[in-house]
């Protein structure tokens, strides 16, 4: 097995996880890490979200499966944690409804059976955070996605990602800088 590294933690909001839909590897290795490439060009196989903890609940037949929704300024993030996950699960299982949150984990797919693709995040660590935590993150997950946005607007990007995402969702970044515009009003004084 090649030496992987730690793929760094791409800043996402939740509009933008849900609206992707193109997974991939690439390398055919067993244990390559999956990627998803989402409308403004990021290429993430592991996902830093945070936003308000609105449910937790077992889901697991015979075992402890959480399933949790952690919704941000622009939509909902569906997380799932079991046995692997132990940390994170023990942290569900005990975790108040409505909180703060922060999760740094992996996106998983799931083909549904009418083929739609549902993207959810497998935890690597979750945590409570304050509300100035998840507005620092709103913050700085906004500047990310302007800056995809704004590479993804040029005549001729040269970034092979972008390309990709351009030619595979057609994005209408108008949308984009719309949902950027509106998570940021969100954001205590």
């Amino acid at each position: 097995m090649p030496g992987y590294f730690r793929e760094i933690a791409v800043r996402m909001f939740a509009k933008e996880l849900k609206e992707s839909n193109m997974m991939y590897r690439e390398d055919e290795e067993q244990y390559a890490p999956q990627y998803v490439l989402t409308p403004t060009g990021a290429k993430a196989n592991r996902v830093l979200i945070s936003g308000v903890l609105t449910e937790s609940e077992n889901i697991g037949l015979g075992a402890e499966y959480y399933k949790a929704r952690i919704s941000d300024p622009t939509g909902t993030f569906t997380v799932y944690a079991g046995q692997y996950q132990a940390e994170a699960s023990r942290f569900l299982a005990e975790a108040q409804t409505p909180s703060f949150v922060m999760v740094v984990g992996k996106v998983t797919a799931f083909k549904a059976d009418d083929g739609k693709m549902i993207l959810s995040v497998r935890p690597e660590h979750i945590q409570t955070v304050t509300r100035k935590d998840r507005d620092i993150w709103i913050l700085e997950t906004a500047k990310k996605t302007y800056e995809r946005v704004t590479v993804s607007e040029q005549e001729e990007p040269d970034n092979e990602n972008v390309k990709n995402a351009l030619e595979h969702y057609s994005p209408d970044f108008a949308e984009y800088r719309n949902m950027i515009s509106k998570a940021l009003e969100t954001i205590s004084a």
